[in-house]
């Protein structure tokens, strides 16, 4: 039988054959949950694969015979997602509506623009009886600016620290190419996480010996590149460093193609990693190096690829926290006794804040994931290239 505590890679292995007999059936409750993030516009696919690893965890979780409440009935979690645009208005929009419901917790944004916002709507400090701000639970999956959860504390977030990531990086391109000497940067300025994260790439560029020779801006909307790439020929740099989604990537990798730009290396996102930056620009992208917190490496990983996939989406590092955000809902409720009860929804609710809060570490796709005291995740991470239109795995830091 399953237990009560069940981990994500029990819940993989304990999946085939489970028939639900127990008398508990005839209580079954459905477990409220929400998902949101972008599901239109520019950058909809993060949205559309975050959706689909949730179901795909949550799949998994309910054919596994769901979760015990506490009062010891048998509960499925059941998922509504919803559309925000990527507009911080609409974010805030869709979880007040989502607050409204009987939903326990919702799970986003994609776009850290909408994280920020919404997130100054929730009560800053529990139990703040001044404060009227929002009491519901969230954890973001895709939102990757960082220290966004500080925010409030009813905000939560399984997203790797890229500060981290960028630092160990360079550390390691200081190591293996000592003869690299400069660097030239293009950033998406109107998009919060591409825009704050260009920031840690230059301090980590410079901290580890390069010469910043200048940037490129342009806006996640636009399609010519042409001026900004110009500069950069000029500029003639060692590192390229493009701090961009896949959509502004590529525009920019095929314009450097066409202006005959070939830096001694290539830098990316970590939200670049993924299968829209080989499908829209594989051959111009060959050889460019990204941190990401997910990778098909493990047997757990492989598995969550091709259950999101079942679903419609793709697995990169933000639909991989999805998947693991599945899990880690399924052991709170579980450990905090929520009840899942249409008159128990307020009290469900904090169960979840509290829970989560409480946290220490919890399973992940690549690894055991730290939780920190501002309620950020400490994720184990790796260093992939593509090569031949596919993302393999470059260095792991620490082996």
């Amino acid at each position: 039988m399953i237990k009560k505590s069940l981990t994500l890679f029990a819940t993989l292995g304990a999946i085939a054959g489970f028939v639900v007999t127990s008398p508990a059936v005839a209580q079954e409750r459905s477990v409220k949950i929400a998902g949101f993030g972008a599901k239109s516009g520019v950058v909809r696919v993060f949205g559309i694969n975050s959706e689909a690893a949730l179901k795909a965890a949550l799949e998994q979780i309910n054919n596994a015979g769901g979760v015990t409440l506490g009062d010891g009935a048998k509960g499925k979690i059941a998922l509504e997602y919803y559309d925000d645009r990527c507009n911080a208005e609409e974010g805030i929009s869709v979880v007040r509506r989502i607050a409204s419901t009987e939903a326990i917790i919702a799970v986003g944004p994609t776009c850290s623009n909408v994280a920020e916002s919404l997130f100054g709507i929730l009560q800053k400090k529990v139990g703040d009886s001044s404060d009227s701000g929002l009491q519901f639970p969230i954890i973001a999956d895709v939102a990757a600016k960082g220290g966004l959860a500080k925010i409030s504390e009813w905000a939560f977030r399984n997203v790797p620290s890229e500060f981290e990531m960028y630092k160990s990086l360079f550390a390691w391109v200081k190591t293996q190419y000592p003869d690299l000497k400069t660097i030239y940067g293009g950033v998406e300025k109107d998009f919060a996480h591409s825009n704050a994260t260009f920031g840690v790439i230059k301090a980590q560029a410079e901290a580890s010996g390069l010469q910043l020779l200048g940037q490129g801006e342009w806006l996640l909307n636009d399609t010519t590149f042409s001026t900004q790439v110009r500069e950069m020929k000029r500029a003639n740099p060692d590192v390229v460093a493009i701090s961009a989604h896949p959509f502004t990537t590529c525009g920019v990798l095929k314009e450097m193609q066409r202006q005959g730009v070939k830096p001694k290396l290539l830098i990316g996102l970590t939200s670049s990693s993924s299968i829209e930056t080989l499908q829209g620009c594989g051959v111009q992208a060959e050889g460019i190096v990204i941190p990401t917190s997910f990778a098909p490496v493990t047997p757990e990983a492989v598995k969550a690829a091709e259950l999101v996939a079942k679903f419609g989406g793709s697995a990169d590092l933000h639909s991989a926290a999805a998947y693991e955000i599945g899990f880690i809902l399924k052991n709170v409720i579980e450990s905090q006794k929520v009840m899942g009860k249409p008159d128990t929804v307020a009290a469900d609710r904090e169960k979840m804040r509290a829970g989560l809060a409480a946290l220490k570490e919890t399973d992940g796709l690549l690894g055991k994931v730290g939780r920190t005291a501002d309620r950020e995740a400490i994720k184990p991470f790796l260093f992939v290239h593509a090569k031949d239109s596919a993302w393999k795995v470059l260095h792991k830091p620490g082996s």
